[in-house]
């Protein structure tokens, strides 16, 4: 009577009176008998930003897709209810199958019976606004990470008279004045973790000598592709790369090619991750679980990161 009552929130008209002994067969995501000697639930709002950024950081186009991941350590079969600040502002959703889809869409909260360990409660869009698509957080540009290339080939020494080749340098800032709303519990100054600058280079580059002067950069030379692994990133840290590339054998006239083509330099691709902050605004405003007698220990949080983020060089 428990079970059936966790699954259907009360309701006996859609389950047989009938469940197999020691499963919970309406429930195919939970085990039945879970226990555990710490109940724990935590809960992390996911948002990743797509986006196209042009050589001069104004954002052609961006997206915002978001996630809820939970891991719960609960046992027997407890009953959760996870509420927001403002439903208002997510979109396009879809659900892990314990989640109660009709009271989502009469209530807007979410109410189900987790399955144990780790799983995606629910995906959604950040809700659009303007007429260009773009999230409306977003559409004036501003990132919290400012990244400018500067990229050219040709022939480089006294009066441009010596070899071709090309030159390559990269600068990093972060900004604490942008478009992201940061939980009330965060403190101290802005911290971007786990960046990365992925750069791929043209075909026509042989080889490139590259130095940093933070974190470590790696160039596979048969991908031609290079990583910047930046690490942690504040206001204070500017980080800068610069270098040289070698040009194959005949790549003059595969440069030039490419440079007619305007494929001269591929994007660069740029990953990053903020803690306790959001780009919707979205917020969960209460963590209910009812169902059994402990209290567990609720963690939720925010994280704002990069999807697809993409840098124009040219």
């Amino acid at each position: 009577a428990k079970i059936q009552k966790a699954i259907s929130g009360g309701s006996s008209s859609i389950l047989s009176e009938a469940l197999p002994t020691g499963t919970v067969s309406n429930m195919p995501w939970r085990k039945a008998g879970v226990t555990h000697p710490n109940n724990e639930i935590y809960i992390d709002i996911v948002e990743e930003i797509d986006a196209i950024v042009s050589v001069d950081g104004r954002v052609i186009s961006s997206d915002v897709s978001g996630s809820i991941q939970a891991q719960s350590n609960l046992s027997g079969v407890p009953d959760l209810l996870l509420t927001f600040n403002d439903a208002t502002l997510i979109d396009d959703c879809s659900f892990h199958p314990c989640v109660r889809y009709a009271r989502f869409e009469k209530d807007k909260v979410v109410s189900f019976v987790p399955p144990d360990g780790p799983f995606e409660l629910m995906r959604y869009r950040g809700r659009m606004n303007g007429d260009n698509g773009l999230h409306s957080n977003l559409a004036v540009g501003n990132m919290p990470i400012q990244v400018i290339p500067r990229v050219s080939y040709g022939k480089f020494g006294e009066r441009g008279g010596g070899d071709v080749g090309g030159r390559i340098s990269i600068s990093l800032t972060a900004r604490s004045i942008s478009s992201l709303t940061y939980a009330s519990s965060r403190k101290g100054p802005l911290v971007i973790e786990d960046v990365t600058v992925v750069i791929p280079f043209p075909k026509f580059v042989r080889t490139a000598n590259l130095n940093v002067t933070t974190g470590r950069v790696i160039y596979d030379e048969a991908g031609k592709i290079a990583k910047w692994t930046i690490g942690k990133l504040d206001e204070k840290t500017r980080p800068q790369l610069n270098g040289s590339m070698v040009l194959e054998d005949g790549g003059e006239e595969t440069m030039a090619s490419s440079s007619a083509s305007g494929k001269e330099q591929p994007p660069l691709f740029v990953n990053w991750k903020i803690l306790l902050a959001s780009v919707s605004g979205l917020n969960v405003s209460g963590l209910s679980v009812t169902g059994e007698h402990y209290k567990p220990y609720k963690g939720v949080r925010n994280i704002t990161k990069s999807g697809t983020f993409q840098i124009r060089c040219h």
